[in-house]
């Protein structure tokens, strides 16, 4: 016990120092965490309805198929786009929010793209918000990039009191719209480790200036609400396709109606969204909601955070840590008391089940509740106590079932042991004791070596045990040429007496057998058993460095008496206790009564008779 209490305290000590190292640093079950909340945010996702004021343009596979005809191939000439947001522009939408990149100006059909800018300054006197999408290029394009201080204004690019002034970045500009026009913000895409898109950036930090997204850019210039900080993780609505759609191809012939059909209102106080999800364009990435999700839906949803105030939280990892330690501590006190592991174990799977239900409706309240990690690490270091415990439950069963087998049959130490019926501690029961003593012994000893009489007492002996281990008995001890057993214990027996005096035939029978074996010289060797059934203390007695189960009391030392007035009288004698507990199921004769040493009053005994052969004498 000492030893299990101090291997508790300091195996518990280190494996909360490691938890908490991982739940703050190494983070490296974050990947099954992932996987739990995005499973779940995509179950929440699928019962919210994404915002109806979000309205998607779509260039998709039948917009490219339906306008080649008309417009040519892919890219259309940006005269499509001026008369389309023209269209849009009479419906008095919130904003226009292009999610294509016109990064390099149309050389073949220039007075397409003057067309393009001459829309917009015309929608921009009239006060309508468009805004396009830049690209953040990878960090070592920076030294062919700009001069911050240069493309700040045109950017949008906020100056903090880190910027440096000389520095260069490099970013893929609207360069076909006059930068007079410029709305703009980033639409990098970001992705976790394992490469699924969680988050949006809002701002990214080059050098100390702060480059807005796209969805910022237009959140501000809309007057909502936008957080200062480097990004946000998106709270999804809806599944694959949330927004409402429309086919560009389908809006675009619309306007060029005498008489359009579809309601001229339908745009009005809306953000509208413009861009492709067309498979030939490849603008689909990795999110908790789908394998293949459009990037126009991404850029969506983050409007639609930042427009309703949804972005997602996480519980902070403080609390994790305090809930993680303090389930780590309750597991602790209850191994260190030796509680049962059975309702730890219990305990702990209602609070997973019930972690992993909360986590999901957290994300109601915006709250995103890793449990994963927090619970994997309690299981992991409650199933390390629990098979210690095992192991060493285990060693110790097996010393009990040596030690046990040498007094009991083995398969009756192993049923014993299988439901802890087994005590080690002193009790008192109800058994019938049997002593067992070779007649004889002498002139059996007197014309053989040491070693023949040793071999034929091993052999007598072997035989003897065999009937009181098939008859459930326990084998006490030898004492010279004696043998002491008796039922009842350790395991319950009912019938205890009726078992005793079954194995004393039996043993009288098999003495017969080994008289045989012997030879006709040999036939003056006998046996007397004498039983007697009364109360007596039972357990393992003896010192700390060698104990033995046995049976002690009066009940003992009687049966012992009993066996010694054999001779002479019969080769089987009871007592009449044993006799009144089995007298329904075997026939016994009356010998009369007998003085015993150590007793006042004389002992009534009788002799069992044998089915087979009547009394035994």
């Amino acid at each position: 016990m000492k030893n299990l209490g101090r291997f508790i305290h300091i195996f518990s000590f280190l494996f909360m120092l490691l938890t908490a190292f991982e739940l703050r640093y190494l983070n490296l079950f974050g990947s099954l965490d992932f996987r739990l909340s995005d499973y779940l945010v995509r179950l929440h996702a699928s019962t919210l309805r994404a915002d109806p004021d979000i309205i998607i343009v779509n260039i998709d596979d039948a917009s490219l198929a339906g306008m080649n005809a008309s417009v040519g191939n892919w890219p259309w000439p940006r005269s499509v786009h001026a008369e389309l947001i023209e269209g849009i522009a009479k419906q008095q939408p919130l904003a226009i929010v292009f999610d294509l990149t016109f990064e390099q100006k149309d050389v073949y059909r220039p007075e397409s793209d003057a067309r393009f800018n001459e829309a917009l300054q015309t929608l921009k006197q009239d006060h309508q918000k468009i805004f396009f999408p830049m690209i953040r290029r990878p960090v070592e394009s920076d030294k062919q990039g700009d001069l911050l201080t240069d493309i700040a204004v045109p950017l949008g690019l906020i100056k903090t009191d880190r910027a440096q002034v000389n520095a260069r970045a490099a970013f893929q500009a609207p360069l076909a719209i006059d930068p007079s026009l410029w709305q703009v913000g980033t639409i990098n895409f970001h992705k976790d480790e394992d490469g699924v898109g969680r988050r949006y950036n809002l701002y990214t930090d080059v050098y100390g200036w702060l480059a807005p997204s796209l969805p910022a850019k237009v959140a501000t210039a809309l007057s909502y609400p936008v957080p200062q900080q480097s990004n946000m993780l998106l709270a999804w609505r809806g599944e694959k396709f949330p927004f409402k759609r429309i086919s560009y191809a389908d809006l675009y012939h619309d306007f060029e109606r005498e008489k359009p059909q579809r309601d001229p209102r339908e745009m009005r106080g809306k953000i509208v969204v413009i861009g492709t999800d067309a498979s030939a364009l490849h603008d689909i990435r990795v999110t908790p909601i789908d394998s293949l999700y459009s990037g126009l839906d991404i850029l969506a949803t983050a409007i639609d955070n930042l427009k309703n105030q949804r972005t997602m939280q996480i519980l902070p990892g403080w609390i994790s840590l305090a809930a993680c330690m303090t389930l780590l501590l309750a597991v602790y006190l209850c191994f260190w008391r030796r509680v049962n592991a059975l309702y730890p174990g219990l305990a702990l799977l209602a609070i997973s089940v019930l972690s992993v239900v909360g986590s999901y409706f957290a994300l109601s309240a915006l709250l995103l509740v890793p449990v994963i990690t927090p619970l994997l690490l309690i299981w992991i270091y409650y199933f390390s106590l629990a098979l210690r415990e095992y192991w060493l439950e285990r060693l110790s069963r097996q010393k009990t079932v040596q030690l046990f087998s040498r007094f009991v049959n083995p398969h009756v130490v192993k049923e014993l042991v299988s439901f802890e019926g087994l005590s080690r501690a002193g009790e008192s029961r109800e058994i019938t004791v049997l002593f067992s003593d070779i007649r004889g012994f002498t002139s059996l000893s007197e014309n053989r070596t040491p070693q023949e009489v040793v071999s034929l007492l091993n052999r007598y002996f072997s035989l003897q045990v065999e009937v009181v281990f098939r008859h459930g008995g326990s084998l006490d001890k030898f004492i010279g040429d004696c043998i002491m057993a008796f039922w009842g214990a350790p395991l319950d027996d009912a019938e205890h007496a009726l078992h005793a005096v079954q194995a004393a035939l039996e043993m009288a029978d098999v003495l017969q057998q080994f008289k045989r074996e012997l030879g006709d010289l040999e036939a003056d060797f006998d046996v007397g058993i004498g039983l007697h059934s009364g109360s007596a203390v039972v357990g393992l007695i003896g010192s700390e460095q060698r104990k033995e189960y046995t049976a002690i009391g009066d009940t003992v030392n009687l049966a012992s008496r009993i066996e010694g007035l054999t001779k002479g009288i019969s080769r089987i004698l009871v007592s009449r206790e044993t006799m009144l507990l089995c007298r329904d199921k075997l026939d016994f004769q009356a010998l009369g009564s007998y003085k015993v040493k150590g007793r006042e009053q004389e002992v009534e005994l009788f002799a069992p008779v044998s089915p087979n052969q009547g009394e035994i004498t």
